[in-house]
């Protein structure tokens, strides 16, 4: 059912990885980035204008002929050196003492357009065409795209088995303070049997890069449009990603930030609050959700916690149960007045890695005026979502660790 092969991956020499390897293109604003960046660094290919003082547009033709030279100098240099033979590669990723192994894979794009490659999350063109932009100029998928596949016994037993058996190609902690570990498979046999499992596989899930895989899947159209003797299995028809097993991956809470109370008093807001929730005041201790349902607010230098009143959410309807849905549709929506996530400018969205004490801040530096903490999507809610052919309102997951761009790259050539 799904389509994955081996690939010879480009990467740097075991001595360069943790240097060259960098944070995703999309994590870092320009600023940051240009601080960040040491001289081998893949920001200086994912994030070229900041190599121009002061930093450059980066949708402008002399940023994307910037990338294309720095590519073309960092394999020049042996800072990147492509792999002779197909292979895939493990790579695992530590977080706060836990570790999940992903597999580097080439996926197919006619399998993201026939829908075998779920998606949970609605796309923006504008960015779709500036991720078209870098993969067509670079011949390249120079970031994977992270993925998530139904678990399965046999592969991670084969993983299991590569990291016991084989010494690390890169094994590093990143400034972040996430380790980054990654191993080769060369072995013919062991490479067959892993593209015949992921055959046999219905779907695979994209977690997280959304754009990034519309892109790649429109620039495998593209080419197959300009050759007439396209075949389906050339190079450019795949695309690289890292999939992981669905009972390995966490994702963490997306939280919300609002600029007023859409001229309600706190007290008018409380009282607004109890008609759908029960509505409990915890006091000045950071208060965090602990179940499905169930949210934090901090208003006016308190906590607070909100429990959804049964009848207020419907558990047959897989949007509808989504504790992002309630929120919007009972608080932002009703009371706030926020109809539009996406282009609402008196709301934000904070990443639970930041932590609880993020949102806090923002409310107390007078910034927002209340925050809402949500309780975490589950894997199994996202497959739900995606297998019935629904899309989660923006902003619901979060993916940590996020994957290291530069440990592997696969040249659409």
């Amino acid at each position: 059912m799904v389509k994955v092969k081996p690939f010879c991956g480009i990467r740097p020499p075991k001595e360069l990885a943790a240097e060259v390897a960098s944070r995703p293109y999309d994590v870092l604003n320009s600023q940051e980035a240009k601080e960040e960046a040491t001289e081998r660094s893949l920001l200086h290919i994912i994030k070229p204008e900041i190599d121009f003082d002061p930093i450059a547009d980066e949708h402008s033709q002399q940023v994307y002929d910037k990338a294309v030279e720095n590519f073309k100098k960092w394999k020049d240099k042996g800072w990147l050196v492509q792999d002779p033979q197909e292979c895939y590669y493990v790579y695992a990723q530590t977080m706060e003492g836990r570790t999940q192994y992903g597999l580097a894979i080439c996926c197919h794009f006619e399998d993201y357009l026939t829908g075998k490659i779920k998606k949970h999350e609605l796309t923006r063109a504008d960015k779709e065409e500036d991720r078209m932009i870098h993969v067509r100029i670079q011949n390249a998928n120079i970031e994977p795209v992270f993925f998530s596949y139904p678990t399965n016994d046999e592969i991670d037993q084969i993983v299991a088995d590569v990291v016991k058996n084989n010494a690390p190609e890169y094994d590093f902690v990143a400034p972040d303070g996430f380790g980054h570990h990654f191993w080769k498979i060369e072995d013919k046999a062991i490479i067959d049997r892993i593209t015949a499992i992921f055959a046999e596989m219905p779907a695979l899930y994209v977690a997280d890069g959304h754009h990034r895989t519309a892109a790649a899947a429109r620039v495998g159209q593209e080419k197959m449009k300009a050759n007439p003797n396209h075949t389906g299995n050339e190079e450019y028809c795949y695309f690289l990603a890292v999939a992981f097993p669905d009972n390995q991956l966490k994702i963490i809470d997306y939280n919300r930030v609002v600029k007023d109370l859409n001229g309600l008093t706190p007290a008018q807001l409380i009282e607004a609050l109890k008609k759908n929730f029960t509505v409990e005041e915890i006091g000045t201790e950071i208060y965090k959700p602990d179940h499905l349902h169930n949210f934090s607010m901090y208003l006016d230098g308190k906590w607070y916690s909100l429990t959804a009143k049964p009848g207020t959410y419907d558990n047959n309807d897989p949007i509808g149960v989504l504790d992002v849905t309630i929120l919007s549709n009972l608080v932002l929506d009703q009371i706030l007045g926020i109809k539009d996530l996406r282009t609402d400018k008196r709301i934000d969205f904070v990443g639970g890695i930041r932590g609880l004490g993020e949102l806090k801040r923002r409310v107390d530096s007078g910034e927002m005026k209340v925050a809402f903490a949500l309780y975490p999507v589950s894997m199994k809610q996202l497959i739900d979502i995606a297998d019935t052919g629904n899309i989660m309102p923006p902003k619901t997951t979060w993916f940590e660790p996020k994957l290291r761009s530069g440990l592997v790259i696969h040249s659409l050539e």
